[in-house]
């Protein structure tokens, strides 16, 4: 593999680590947060990552927020705006995973 591949390899790696870190973050803030849920201002400043540049705040709470609901730990509730951790019970059977049938 090339210098210059090898290095793109090894900051697409720090990225995935550093995005897991702050997903793991939101996690941790939720999972002592109110039982209520959080705001994504909340959450953002709770972790100094609310900060952006004019009209721009909360981009990246909210863009991780969006990621994590995705993979299905966090919900948002529509009307209050708050997000909480998903319940590992709460899911769907269009969510469900085929397992094999035991023999």
């Amino acid at each position: 593999m090339e210098q210059s591949s090898l290095k793109t390899a090894a900051a697409y790696q720090s990225a995935q680590r550093a995005l897991a870190d702050l997903k793991h973050s939101v996690f941790v803030v939720l999972a002592t947060g109110p039982a209520g849920g959080m705001r994504n201002s909340q959450i953002g400043r709770a972790l100094g990552i609310y900060a952006g540049h004019v009209r721009h705040q909360g981009h990246i709470s909210r863009t991780l927020l969006e990621m994590m609901l995705k993979e299905g730990v966090v919900d948002q509730d529509a009307q209050s705006k708050l997000w909480k951790l998903r319940d590992p019970g709460s899911v769907t059977s269009s969510e469900e995973v085929d397992e094999p049938a035991e023999e």
